[in-house]
């Protein structure tokens, strides 16, 4: 991301990891209410659904405990540092591959979002098995059957096979290629737009800016595919029954037509201002840490 000379991959992947550690840390209970109201089908709430985030943070505090909120965090934890270390290293080294390939000697703004949705395919093999047992355990339906992450995990392979630990890849792909084209073609166009930075603390502003508006354009475009493969992926295997939700684009018709487009953004709210704010975050702190690094090894 940063323009000084490229650092090798090791320094690219530890910075990310400290980047996504330090977003999740914030930002995670906005996700745990993101996936509550995700998982919510039909129209009919009842007195134990939820209208809307602020009513999902009051009735999981108030029936639950606080501590729900950070129910299931063990598993994003695990995932964030490969997860984020893969995006940013990813994008880096995609784009490399792409310029030499097309003979482009700097980015554009194709080649950014061409460069982030192959990071976001890249990044989507790492991070499945680590969605799928979040999310059953963020589920309030399910997470009495599993005594933690480890529990879940055994549970799953045991009654539903290895191969589920992989269930809901195709729409996690489709999630992170579009977030993360997006994301990475927004900071990229945001960075041409607004006017250079002259100082540390102006490079900061300009990175939280950049960053927050790719977060709030990746979430637009891929909450519909985020409702889906929570849906996917908390849909138990059971011998002899045809899983309601299985691939991504049908599962979007199913919702559609059930519950109205609108139900395509359940859960928008949470997520657009955990992934907006936290896109900065994540920026920030990658640049920030890439700065140490060179600085360390005496190339700043």
């Amino acid at each position: 991301m940063a323009t000084e000379k490229p650092l090798p991959f090791i320094y690219q992947f530890a910075a990310g990891a400290v980047a996504g550690v330090s977003e999740i840390l914030v930002m995670y209970p906005l996700d745990v209410v993101k996936t509550r109201v995700q998982l919510q089908s039909g129209t009919g709430l009842g007195e134990e659904g939820y209208n809307g985030m602020v009513d999902c943070f009051r009735k999981i505090i108030k029936n639950e405990g606080a501590s729900r909120l950070y129910r299931g965090i063990n598993a994003p934890i695990l995932m964030e540092a490969p997860k984020r270390a893969t995006k940013f290293a990813a994008n880096d080294e995609w784009g490399k591959f792409y310029r030499t390939a097309f003979g482009i000697p700097t980015m554009n703004q194709s080649l950014s979002i061409l460069t982030g949705a192959s990071a976001g395919a890249t990044e989507s093999f790492v991070v499945v098995p680590f969605e799928l047992v979040k999310i059953r355990l963020q589920d309030k339906a399910q997470a009495h059957k599993y005594n933690g992450m480890i529990d879940c995990v055994r549970k799953i392979i045991a009654q539903e096979g290895l191969l589920t630990m992989y269930q809901g890849l195709e729409s996690t792909l489709w999630r992170h290629i579009l977030w993360n084209a997006g994301y990475f073609g927004c900071i990229f166009q945001v960075r041409e737009l607004i006017p250079k930075a002259q100082t540390k603390k102006g490079q900061i502003t300009n990175d939280i800016i950049s960053g927050t508006v790719g977060g709030t354009v990746g979430t637009i475009l891929n909450t519909p595919m985020d409702v889906v493969k929570s849906r996917i992926q908390n849909s138990p295997k059971i011998a002899g029954l045809v899983r309601k939700y299985n691939w991504a684009w049908p599962a979007l018709g199913t919702v559609m037509k059930e519950e109205g487009f609108g139900a395509l953004y359940k859960g928008f709210l949470p997520k657009v201002l955990r992934l907006g704010p936290g896109g900065g975050i994540l920026l920030v702190v990658f640049t920030g840490v890439m700065d140490f690094f060179r600085t360390m090894r005496g190339d700043a």
